[in-house]
């Protein structure tokens, strides 16, 4: 047994640092919500806001021709970003450096577009929108995914759930009022298939977990933690017709 004393957050960290994605997603779905943007070139500033491991990153990578700069608040995603840059040999274009998504280092009105998937929802989708407002140049792009209720109905079981994650889900009619409140005009919106969450998240997830089992054979805390995961897993699979994660694509006004 090791180390008793593990966060939460550690084990979150270590589970995902050798995923390609640390929630829902896939190349398909980055690439298509890219098609919805115009005006970008090889002198575009793109920021990778909760950018993890650098899976989206790379993707966009292969589409832009600007420079992409990854931000993540946690030393362990950046050190595999920028390994992962330079074994796709990208490394003079994606840059990842350890940051707050609250508190960024960027000008004001510097950046042509404001990439997030999956992490917006850890600051709240108002606050976000509004924030990131501010470094984008006129006319440029904002996308993030968020997590969003599909219906009216909400079961309370999962509606719990995401409470006590710290997460206010809000209908995607909603989200958009927000966002065009938050200075954006309303260019698209759309929800992750399933296999988004399922082979592409979960199940690699699932073999990290395993190892992370074996490693801490004994400890109570990582066998609680595997626990909650798996119970995740359950109710997206019960659920899954109420909620799921919805690409918002904006354009400052």
């Amino acid at each position: 047994m090791e180390d008793e004393q593990k966060s939460i957050t550690d084990l979150i960290i270590e589970t995902h640092e050798g995923l390609e994605r640390q929630g829902p997603g896939s190349p398909e779905m980055t690439i298509k919500a890219l098609s919805f943007l115009d005006n970008l070139d090889e002198i575009s500033r793109v920021m990778d806001l909760g950018c993890g491991t650098g899976g989206q990153t790379r993707v966009l990578a292969k589409k832009i021709t600007g420079k992409i700069t990854g931000v993540d608040q946690f030393p362990g995603f950046i050190k595999a970003f920028n390994d992962n840059a330079k074994k796709s040999n990208l490394q003079e274009r994606v840059t990842g450096v350890v940051g707050s998504m609250e508190n960024l280092f960027f000008q004001k009105e510097e950046v042509d577009l404001i990439w997030s998937e999956g992490a917006i929802d850890n600051i709240g989708f108002e606050k976000g929108l509004n924030y990131w407002n501010g470094f984008l140049k006129k006319n440029g792009h904002v996308v993030v995914t968020c997590p969003s209720w599909f219906t009216d109905e909400r079961p309370a079981e999962i509606e719990k759930f995401w409470a006590d994650a710290g997460s206010k889900l809000d209908t995607i009619g909603h989200n958009i009022s927000i966002l065009q409140k938050s200075g954006y005009s309303f260019v698209a919106a759309f929800a992750l298939p399933e296999n988004c969450w399922t082979d592409n998240y979960f199940i690699p997830r699932e073999t990290a977990e395993k190892a992370l089992l074996e490693k801490y054979t004994g400890n109570k805390t990582v066998a609680a933690y595997i626990e909650d995961e798996k119970f995740e897993v359950a109710l997206y699979s019960k659920y899954k017709q109420y909620y799921g994660y919805v690409f918002y694509i904006g354009k400052k006004v």
